[in-house]
């Protein structure tokens, strides 16, 4: 009889990991670095201020105003966001100021003087073109490798990615900021890149879906199913949207505290609202979940306030039922505890919506005393 040792089947082979889509197509590649070129011909000195010159410039980029808020300034983490912002008005642009304040999240117009003449604009993007750059130039900032190295080092991310070949050596670009330079070493270090030698460098594999200049085959290599495996639908469905929807889906994708895919966020604004049926099960646990996390309210209106005011967007129904310490919950259980929270005026939310979750009538009327997140997690 033959052996029927371990030895004799062959081990599973292992999952392959699938490669991110692309973010860009190589038009959009060459707008982005047309947007980075643009930058570099600012007389601007220091990476906070370039850094934040970018962001504006490409929000900016159709109508010569980009609509930013002081929370978007703090997801940059600058180091002397005040010395940036005056650094923007010695060039002429205005309305950067209201940015300092202590509002965070009501959108403040910069207006950028060479850019708002249509005529004369060194930067004729199209409505897709500009969001979908804006997306990336998101993305790239708040990618893993660099979302927590210096602001030369991720103003860099932005050039070597616009620049670099998603599988073949590039070139520093010839533009690339001075100030950049010192920090090439720290993107090497933390895995943006996989080899830089000299003026040679290589992009990781887990930032290449990042890179300017994608392989020239017109079909992306192991696009997974779902809204991404069709890039422009999504563009398309944000270019429907209103101004305010389109800036707060914006929010969501550029917040680098979240660090959400494209694919998550897409998923969740594009499907379709389904009424929740709760069946017995589901009020039965209600009921043990409720007997065990008494007068949940004040927390919860908490909790939404101050993920709000750091991320600048509200949290997720996942997000606020995770941090509050609630404990292993369905989905259908935490939409019956949410919407509890909603009726009973602690919370409200813009339905369909998603990441809109924020204080309701009732907490921003003080109705109760407001409990701490230790409390949310008695008994």
């Amino acid at each position: 009889m033959p052996s029927s040792s371990p030895s004799s089947h062959p081990a599973p082979a292992a999952p392959v990991a699938q490669p991110k889509p692309f973010l860009l197509t190589p038009h959009q590649g060459e707008a982005a670095r047309a947007l980075l070129l643009h930058v570099s011909s600012l007389p601007l000195k220091g990476a906070d201020a370039r850094l934040l010159a970018v962001v504006v410039t490409i929000r900016a980029a159709r109508k010569g105003v980009g609509n930013l808020t002081g929370q978007d300034v703090r997801s940059l983490r600058l180091t002397d966001a005040e010395g940036a912002v005056t650094a923007l008005g010695a060039l002429g642009w205005q309305g950067q100021e209201a940015l300092l304040g202590e509002d965070f999240v009501t959108p403040v117009g910069v207006v950028v003087p060479d850019l708002a003449d249509p005529a004369g604009s060194r930067l004729p993007f199209g409505k897709v073109m500009r969001s979908r750059v804006s997306g990336w130039t998101a993305r790239t900032l708040s990618a893993k490798p660099v979302r927590k190295t210096s602001s030369a080092a991720r103003l860099a991310a932005l050039y070597l990615a616009a620049h670099g070949p998603a599988d073949e050596h590039g070139t520093l670009p010839a533009h690339l900021p001075d100030v950049c330079g010192d920090a090439l070493p720290e993107l090497l270090a933390k895995g943006f890149l996989r080899e830089l030698d000299g003026e040679r460098y290589l992009l990781a594999e887990a930032v290449r879906h990042l890179s300017g200049l994608r392989p020239p085959s017109d079909t992306p290599r192991a696009v997974p199913d779902g809204p991404e495996a069709e890039p422009q639908s999504w563009e398309e469905w944000k270019e429907a949207a209103s101004v305010a929807l389109r800036r707060h889906v914006e929010a969501v994708e550029g917040c680098a505290e979240c660090s959400l895919s494209t694919a998550r966020v897409s998923e969740a604004f594009m499907r379709r609202p389904v009424p929740a049926q709760f069946q017995e099960k589901v009020r039965a646990a209600y009921a043990v979940w409720e007997a065990r996390y008494p007068d949940q309210g004040p927390v919860a209106a908490e909790f939404a306030a101050a993920f709000r005011a750091a991320h600048g967007h509200g949290p997720s129904v996942k997000q606020l039922c995770k941090e509050l310490g609630w404990g292993k919950m369905s989905r259908h259980l935490r939409m019956h505890v949410i919407r509890g929270l909603i009726a009973d005026g602690w919370l409200t939310n813009t339905d369909p919506v998603p990441w809109t979750l924020r204080p309701g009538r009732a907490a921003q009327a003080g109705a109760a005393p407001v409990a701490t997140p230790a409390a949310a997690r008695r008994g």
